[in-house]
């Protein structure tokens, strides 16, 4: 891993966790369950790239999908 790699994957686990409290304190279950899928997935992804594309499709996805 290189530093931009760490530094991105600090910063989805931090918007993720931040996803995850907020799914968990509005019983929403999109925001919980792609908060919980931002702090976990940076471990399996090794591209810089593919890191913030898949990062970005997961922020966005609490917002179109509403259950």
């Amino acid at each position: 891993m290189d530093t931009a790699q760490l530094l991105w994957g600090l910063l989805f686990s931090s918007i993720g966790l931040g996803y995850f409290l907020y799914g968990k304190n509005q019983k929403a279950l999109a925001p919980a369950l792609c908060g919980v899928v931002l702090m976990v997935f940076p471990y399996f992804v090794s591209s810089s790239w593919l890191l913030v594309g898949i990062g970005v499709a997961l922020m966005a996805i609490p917002y179109f999908v509403r259950f």
